[in-house]
């Protein structure tokens, strides 16, 4: 059975990486929040002072709904269900 994924929700990631200098790989697990939908994604961690900070990737469907939220959307109705 495909199950559908609407989110994504981690306490920890895993970063691999390829040293360009030796080839090696390398791996962390970092403590990282990690949230995925289909609009972002989100990386919540703590700062050197113990303060959140966040980075957030908004995919063009979330980016065009930010804009939609902040009235720099198109001035009409997409799925013609709202006009008069």
């Amino acid at each position: 059975m495909d199950d559908e994924y609407f989110e994504l929700i981690a306490h920890e990631v895993t970063v691999e990486i390829k040293d360009e200098a030796t080839g090696k790989v390398f791996r962390r697990e970092l403590p990282i929040d990690y949230y995925e939908n289909a609009n972002i994604l989100k990386l919540s961690g703590e700062n050197l002072d113990g303060s959140v900070s966040q980075l957030v990737f908004y995919s063009s469907r979330g980016l065009e709904r930010l804009k939609d939220l902040t009235g720099k959307g198109p001035d009409h109705d997409r799925c013609g269900g709202h006009s008069k």
